[in-house]
């Protein structure tokens, strides 16, 4: 089994090539480029590099959010493109769940957090020490509140994700078990880790069409929140003026 894999929820860009014993290409970028720039230009030279026909390819697996509503939607984009184009498969990969990923076979709790702004952050808990295990699913939560849940549990936790230095000093405030941060080289979104879950994804049926794939935001945009509290504030200021 071979799947292309797109990343491009936050910050980095990037894609795979993935079969089941091996990683047979990966391109990333996490440097000053939009995802517009560089997701496209780093698929066509990891074709042209590996030399693999669409045909050859079974599924597109894609980091499906939560993340950057942009690049989210750039992501979903170019795989649905892909999809239509070379009628394959799409696998939704929760963006959080690949991101643990990173670390299986991590010992105690795999704690992936991303940057959601206003104290927030995109998190899950994970057990990765035997089995990939979900502990509790992907949320959007404030970071003291995931600093409260993680001393519940009660086990040692390894971070990571570009949440981290953001927040790494609550954490450290907050945290009254053992904790570890990944290291740089395993520390943000893999593209080879969207592929990989895609496998095992794809061979228990989890896939989609390209036409009917769809982001998982998981909260509103920054525009759709304020323009709710437009509303709601013209809402109670047309109630006053009845009054």
């Amino acid at each position: 089994m071979r799947i292309l894999a797109l990343e491009s929820s936050g910050l980095v860009a990037a894609a795979a090539i993935v079969e089941e014993e091996q990683t047979i290409a990966e391109y990333t970028v996490n440097y000053r480029k939009t995802h517009s720039q560089t997701l496209l230009p780093m698929l066509d030279e990891m074709i042209r590099m590996t030399g693999l026909a669409p045909d050859t390819i079974d599924a597109i697996a894609v980091s499906g959010g939560p993340g950057s509503f942009t690049g989210l939607r750039i992501g979903s984009a170019t795989a649905k493109g892909l999809g239509l184009a070379w009628n394959k498969p799409l696998i939704h990969v929760p963006t959080l769940d690949a991101l643990a990923y990173n670390l299986y076979r991590t010992s105690g709790i795999v704690c992936p957090v991303m940057d959601a702004r206003r104290r927030q952050v995109y998190t899950g808990i994970y057990s990765c020490e035997k089995e990939f295990r979900v502990v509790e699913k992907q949320m959007a939560v404030e970071v003291d509140k995931l600093a409260e849940k993680l001393n519940l549990l009660g086990e040692q936790v390894t971070f990571l994700g570009d949440g981290v230095p953001v927040y790494r000093e609550v954490l450290e405030r907050e945290l009254r078990v053992p904790y570890f941060f990944a290291p740089p080289h395993l520390n943000r979104q893999r593209a080879a880790a969207v592929g990989a879950l895609g496998i095992q994804y794809y061979r228990a049926g989890k896939t989609e069409t390209a036409a009917g794939h769809q982001p998982d935001y998981l909260r509103a945009s920054q525009a759709e929140r304020e323009r709710a509290r437009r509303e709601q504030a013209e809402r109670g200021s047309a109630k006053n003026d009845k009054k």
